[in-house]
């Protein structure tokens, strides 16, 4: 059984100014200045990146991550912020492919796989986003869709990038709808990832890559769905807005993480 740590990320989307930034991370150092046993990722607006830096000072158990990268490194990209540009502030994780972007802003399947590939050439871990809609649930075409988006975000990274590369399932009708997968069928999900992402690399590589899930997690639910065998940890949206309500989720992973290092 292979031993992933878990990874649990804050997804602020468009939300946070500067001061509440810094108060926010404040509040959160009060609550999981010590914890070790999972690692965590803030991922602020552009702006607020070098506040949060700033805010965590030596806390070395909390990662900064972008909610998004262009895949040049440099150009008349009017707008857009390079790997290297990230790599600048500090930044180690880089969100990429959000059901946002592919949905509002057109993002497709190659555009997520050339992010993906800037950002291992400029040493950034991407969290490269999968999921379904209501419709193609209803359809029956889960696998299919995770399939198509796997095999081409995924496309030409190595097996040391896809090692580097934490996959996060979220479910479309399930963000910021206030509806979530059940765990049962979030471990499909992820379950079936895992399958997909063995046939793109081989069986010790897919068991090492972290998946996490994403769909209106919540202090109610994060144990139920971290508790499940191919549930890596949570990209968390709106409840991570709440530094209090973030820090459970996190302590709920930790919890999870125990047992799982206990049972190994």
């Amino acid at each position: 059984m292979t031993l992933r740590k878990k990874i649990v990320a804050a997804n602020w989307k468009m939300n946070m100014l500067q001061a509440e930034a810094a108060e926010f991370v404040k509040d959160l150092l009060l609550e999981i200045d010590d914890i070790s046993a999972v690692e965590v990722v803030i991922a602020p607006p552009f702006t607020a990146i070098a506040k949060v830096n700033e805010a965590l000072g030596k806390a070395q158990n909390i990662k900064i991550g972008a909610q998004n990268m262009h895949w040049e490194r440099s150009g008349a990209f009017t707008g857009e912020i390079s790997a290297a540009m990230l790599r600048d502030l500090f930044v180690r994780y880089v969100v990429i492919g959000h059901s946002e972007r592919r949905a509002m802003f057109g993002e497709t399947d190659e555009i997520v796989n050339r992010k993906a590939r800037a950002a291992h050439e400029a040493s950034l871990r991407p969290i490269v986003c999968v999921g379904e809609t209501l419709e193609q649930r209803e359809r029956g075409n889960v696998e299919k869709i995770l399939s198509l988006q796997l095999r081409g975000s995924l496309a030409d990274l190595t097996a040391r990038e896809l090692r580097e590369t934490v996959i996060a399932y979220e479910p479309v009708w399930a963000i910021g709808t206030g509806r979530n997968a059940t765990p049962e069928q979030a471990q499909e999900a992820h379950s079936f990832i895992r399958h997909i992402l063995q046939e793109l690399s081989d069986q010790t590589t897919a068991e090492h890559i972290r998946i996490q899930y994403g769909g209106s997690v919540k202090v109610e639910n994060a144990r139920a769905l971290m508790s499940q065998p191919d549930i890596d940890g949570a990209l968390v949206g709106g409840a991570s807005l709440d530094p209090r309500s973030f820090a459970r989720i996190v302590l709920a992973a930790c919890e999870d993480q125990e047992i799982s290092e206990l049972s190994a």
